[in-house]
């Protein structure tokens, strides 16, 4: 069998990309409703969601790569001429499926490494010797929730495309009785020469073409809509100002970092309030801050972070820091705020060092601190460092102004 493509039939280097590609898409589709079904509970149970999601990572990179060098080979070839070509709209849905299933290929497995290139921190590793990340993609958890949001509508237009191509191709089979299939699969020495055009081929590759980009183009549409609708404007998924207290809060970011699996994951409170009292003359003052534990994304894992082996969100819905602020001990020394530090009902005595300049009625402070997981009770279940670490750092920048 030759390796080239001929009007009765594909060659064996289509027929091998398109077989090979089609099992890593199944197996890549299964492991990724595999993973995200899995049940979140103790270590052994989240080591198995990061081993799953590592093996579909890697399956999506080799589909991209095998699915481009198909693509690339497939522009080179002749294409079969259809069966029936009389049959026009047939002909030209089937052509349709056929560019919206390599556009698939290509964007699914993409959106997912753009996804795990943008998420922030860490994350289940592709499994392979090369780079985690595509160059130029930031980390920004805003942008990974677009790229998730894509992907996880694309999957089901790609399960549609599937079934729509396996729904043709049993037709062929069971109703036309023709040799479609066997053209991908038969001895091509058997099969006859397909009758001629009726429409021109260009025509008909220009309109699929079309039709497939229409389609991809809406979900990437419809999910950039949905992410605008859904996500709050940037002065809400900031420090929100609590009463005038001496000091309030006009922007700010309240972060956190912890390990997992060995790798670092950075994560942010989006709803945060600071009720502020300080005394430039005397650098004390007093701050409390109310921290919403819903408002946490921590990379793939935000909803095991908020969930009941973790911060308990349901259970514990706010965290807290009440603290007196001192004086730095000498000068060029940073601030310190002494309190209790509350997370997930357990409260401890907590020391946070910060910086702080003033300009005029405007200040601005950051600082941060670390503590030990286990002080508070998260994550009892895990006993050792080798999927979450002990320690968690705690940070801040804000802005805020005087009051009158």
């Amino acid at each position: 069998m030759s390796p080239m493509n001929t009007t009765r039939a594909y060659g064996w280097a289509a027929r091998a990309f398109h077989w090979t590609v089609a099992v890593l898409i199944l197996a890549a589709l299964g492991l990724g409703l595999y993973a995200d079904n899995l049940p979140r509970g103790d270590e052994s149970a989240l080591q198995a969601i990061f081993a799953a999601f590592s093996i579909h990572k890697t399956a999506g990179v080799a589909v991209l790569i095998i699915a481009s060098a198909r693509i690339l080979w497939t522009l080179s070839q002749i294409r079969p001429r259809p069966l029936h070509p009389e049959r026009r709209l047939e002909t030209l849905l089937a052509e349709t499926v056929h560019w919206a299933l390599w556009i698939g290929m290509i964007i699914m497995p993409l959106s997912g490494w753009l996804l795990h290139s943008a998420a922030p921190g860490g994350f289940s590793r592709i499994l392979w010797p090369f780079g985690q990340r595509l160059p130029l993609v930031p980390e920004d958890a805003a942008l990974a929730e677009g790229f998730a949001r894509f992907h996880e509508a694309g999957w089901w237009v790609l399960a549609a495309l599937i079934a729509l191509h396996v729904a043709g191709a049993l037709k062929h089979v069971l109703i036309d009785r023709d040799h479609t299939l066997a053209r991908m699969a038969g001895n091509p020495d058997r099969l006859p020469d397909p009758p001629e055009h009726h429409m021109s081929p260009g025509l008909q590759h220009l309109l699929a073409a079309c039709a497939a980009v229409a389609i991809w183009g809406g979900v990437a549409a419809l999910t950039g809509q949905g992410e605008a609708e859904t996500r709050p404007e940037p002065a809400a998924t900031a420090a929100q100002p609590a009463a005038a207290s001496g000091w309030a809060v006009q922007q700010g970011t309240l972060d956190i970092q912890v390990k997992q699996g060995g790798n670092d994951v950075a994560g942010q409170f989006g709803q945060w309030q600071a009720a502020i009292d300080y005394a430039p003359e005397t650098q004390t003052g007093r701050v409390e801050v109310t921290i919403d534990i819903a408002s946490l994304t921590l990379g793939s894992v935000t909803g095991t972070a908020t969930g009941p082996d973790f911060l308990n969100a349901g259970a514990h819905p706010t965290a807290s820091f009440k603290a007196e602020i001192l004086p730095p001990a000498t000068d060029g020394q940073p601030h310190l705020a002494r309190g209790t530090l509350t997370i997930a009902g357990k409260s401890i005595q907590a020391d946070l060092p910060f910086d702080l300049v003033l300009e005029g009625e405007t200040a601005k402070a950051k600082g941060k601190m670390q503590v030990d997981r286990r002080d508070f009770g998260i994550g009892a279940g895990y006993a050792d460092e080798s999927t979450v670490g002990f320690a968690v750092a705690i940070s801040f920048d804000l802005t805020a102004t005087l009051q009158k």
